[in-house]
């Protein structure tokens, strides 16, 4: 997780969002190749996506506008938190950041009326590579804010399969 200093007063606020120098220091040493930004509303759930390698993506995320509970599970094979979730609300207000490593599903469900959403990607897109764990498998058993009838999601997210079903190559 990523809290930026915020330099606010009467005429609104300044905060860098990203700074090489200190995310490496941090232990985040990667190369942001394509940024991306989505608008939902509330209830949309996406994911929980990723790229398999020798594709698969780290992703610095963040909501300019709104809230999501936003979510990433580890899917390397061999890691002590395998199938294992971590969850928090990303907001325009708190102006937190979250860093998910290449090797986790990711997935966001909106909480306010509206959500613009931005992230940084250290992989290029690649259709071909394209993976997804379903959002409600019980072995991952992810605590999303909002009854399941208040969600919406695409047909290909109701589709995907679940921790037992998935081939990916990724390893701690």
């Amino acid at each position: 997780m990523i809290e930026p200093d915020v330099f606010g007063d009467s005429r609104g606020f300044f905060m860098e969002t990203y700074r090489r120098d200190l995310f490496k220091e941090a232990g985040i040493d990667v190369e942001f190749v394509q940024d991306n930004m989505s608008s939902s509303r509330k209830g949309v759930l996406r994911g929980l996506h990723f790229q398999k390698a020798p594709y698969a993506q780290g992703k610095l995320v963040r909501v300019v506008e709104g809230a999501v509970f936003d979510v990433a599970v580890d899917l390397r094979k061999g890691s002590p938190w395998y199938a294992k979730w971590v969850g928090d609300v990303l907001s325009a207000e708190n102006k937190k950041s979250l860093y998910i490593p290449p090797g986790f599903a990711h997935g966001f469900c909106v909480v306010s009326d509206l959500a613009v959403f931005h992230y940084k990607c250290t992989e290029f897109y690649h259709p071909e590579a394209e993976g997804g764990l379903r959002w409600n498998d019980p072995c991952v058993a992810v605590e999303w804010p909002l009854p399941d009838l208040e969600k919406i999601t695409s047909p290909k997210d109701e589709a995907a399969p679940f921790l037992s079903e998935i081939d990916c190559n990724f390893v701690y």
